[in-house]
């Protein structure tokens, strides 16, 4: 299977590190356009440099994908610098440094927050992208939730659960409302991946005995990568997946 993005412009949040870094770094090594955004800066700038130093060189871009009004300009800036948006990969959101703690004690602003970047950002950034989308009559979204929104989170954080959950039954309602326009909208949930240092805390938090009972939970025995998540994004925007929307594919070496 050859998969090129020559001539289309993808957009990728959440760039800044871990999956969406892969994500937006994956796309511009195969001839995509890419605008990178995040709201971490120095890490963007990372991103950044690490383009350029595989010779294929990406925009980025501050963006706080909480503010509706910020993901709108933004996109209408990114359309206009390249006559269209073709791709979306929706990766913002995260814990936020958040902990599991027992449901009775879980604040109207700690719930709010997860939601706001893991399902608000999603539906944002969605929404901004859908009128260039359909003036093209193409266009392909890709979703990044987790296997905490097909199961449970392993962090026992509700709002995370939750939100990601909702990614998913997000998905479902924009691939039917989207497909009359060639637009296809899909979800990757991706399984315990170290990829930023979150994640990274929590592998330690662990400990060596449930570190090896969670890799003998996975079907292949080991944790994933970021690139295995760019992956499975590069496929749902490629052309060899144009009559596959609505789905959620879990990328977590087998359950």
């Amino acid at each position: 299977m050859h998969i090129r993005f020559d001539g289309r412009t993808a957009l990728v949040t959440g760039a800044a590190h871990g999956f969406g870094r892969s994500i937006a770094l994956s796309f511009a090594a195969l001839g995509a356009q890419v605008v990178a955004f995040d709201i971490a800066e120095a890490e963007l700038d990372e991103t950044a440099r690490l383009g350029e130093d595989a010779g294929t060189p990406l925009e980025t871009e501050r963006l706080d994908v909480t503010e509706r009004d910020s993901v709108r300009a933004a996109f209408d800036r990114a359309r206009a610098r390249h006559g269209g948006i073709d791709i979306l990969v929706n990766d913002a959101g995260g814990v936020l440094g958040q902990v599991g703690r027992p449901l009775e004690e879980i604040s109207v602003e700690a719930w709010r927050a997860i939601v706001a970047v893991n399902l608000d950002g999603a539906f944002y950034a969605s929404q901004a992208a859908a009128p260039a989308m359909k003036e093209a009559r193409r266009g392909r979204i890709i979703n990044i939730s987790s296997g905490a929104g097909l199961g449970i989170s392993l962090t026992g954080i509700q709002a995370y659960a939750s939100a990601k959950a909702g990614q998913i039954g997000l998905t479902r309602q924009l691939a039917h409302e989207l497909g009359p326009w060639g637009i296809t909208v899909n979800n990757v949930a991706p399984g315990f991946v170290r990829s930023n240092p979150t994640t990274e805390k929590q592998w330690k938090a662990y400990g060596e005995e449930g570190q090896r009972n969670l890799v003998d939970g996975i079907a292949l025995r080991r944790l994933g990568t970021p690139d295995d998540i760019a992956n499975a994004v590069l496929f749902f925007a490629s052309e060899q997946a144009g009559w596959v929307t609505g789905q959620t594919l879990a990328v977590d070496g087998g359950k």
